[in-house]
């Protein structure tokens, strides 16, 4: 799995100047100072974290934790995820596989069950397998499960194509389970054709697709996302974004010419909130994080506000 990794050994110290802003310092790297902070009332409705993991590290697992995300090579379980979301102001979330096992599936399945907090599970199954339909029933069966995903960023090219794969995804038709598509940008292309294949699934786009922020090209994903977006069962998460641009340099500024096109493509009507933790961590606290989509989104209208801060994730998997 191609991921990045965060650092959360709790090593952060958050100052607050006297002019109100903070600053959240690491040892290890230099402190990015924090977005300032806006009045801003969080949505009536549940707030919704839409993408985060927990895992139990085991070196042979986790393999895609290198060295520069060393702080990644320890457990992340829900007690500590919980504290970050009564921190950040966050009522619950969805947790997303990060090892593509059954076993982890089932795993994240039973926490769910044991956390209130954890609304609902995105996992893995092996969907490419002639044997995925007949065992679809009983996945479907769990009403934590509210979707799939493959690692496919970490797939050669034409993956999508794959008939195998393609004959997986039409058996989900009916079921109520949300695809979450995770590819990086140069798979986009690749992504259209997929969509354009299933009509009738939902598709959850993660991290954006990851675009190259850091390298600060936009083209050509800003307008390969703008046709992916006229596919009307597709809803982007914005969640990714701090990892994918410089770990020590990233700003809001930075961030928002990718933030303008997401919006701009799927409107405020088909985009949802979510942190990556603990992944997001290397570059950005938690509460960082959520401070700066609520400055972002600050002038936007109470809907849309409550839409892109759970309502829409609650709609879209169906969470209950």
């Amino acid at each position: 799995m191609k991921a990045l990794g965060g650092d959360c050994r709790c090593a952060e110290l958050v100052t607050r100047s006297r002019t109100g802003s903070y600053s959240i310092r690491n040892p290890t790297r230099p402190a990015i100072p924090a977005p300032r902070l806006l009045s801003f009332t969080m949505p009536a409705n549940r707030s919704i974290d839409a993408h985060h993991h927990l895992w139990r590290y085991s070196a042979s697992e986790y393999e895609w934790i290198d060295d520069r995300m060393g702080a990644l090579r320890r457990d992340f379980l829900p007690a500590e995820f919980i504290d970050e979301l009564a921190g950040a102001g966050i009522d619950g979330a969805v947790a997303v596989q990060a090892r593509q096992t059954l076993e982890e599936t089932e795993w994240l399945l039973q926490l769910a069950t044991r956390h209130k907090e954890i609304f609902g599970v995105v996992g893995w199954a092996p969907i490419a397998s002639q044997h995925f339909a007949s065992s679809l029933d009983t996945l479907a069966a769990n009403p934590k499960l509210i979707g799939l995903r493959h690692v496919v960023q970490a797939e050669p090219q034409g993956f999508l194509d794959d008939q195998d794969f393609n004959r997986g995804i039409r058996a989900m038709h009916g079921t109520g389970l949300v695809y979450d598509l995770l590819i990086a940008e140069h798979q986009l292309e690749e992504a259209i054709r997929f969509v354009d294949r299933h009509p009738h699934q939902i598709f959850v786009l993660d991290h954006i697709a990851k675009p190259k922020i850091a390298a600060g090209e936009i083209e050509p994903w800003r307008t390969q996302m703008q046709q992916l977006s006229k596919r009307s069962n597709v809803w982007c998460k914005i969640s990714g974004m701090v990892t994918e641009d410089s770990w020590t340099q990233w700003s809001i500024e930075s961030l928002r010419p990718y933030l303008d096109t997401v919006v701009d493509a799927f409107s405020a009507k088909r985009l949802l909130a979510g942190s990556d933790w603990p992944v997001c961590l290397v570059a950005s606290s938690y509460a960082q994080w959520w401070q700066v989509l609520r400055n972002y989104f600050a002038n936007f209208s109470d809907d849309e506000r409550a839409g892109i801060f759970g309502a829409t994730a609650a709609r879209t998997y169906n969470l209950k």
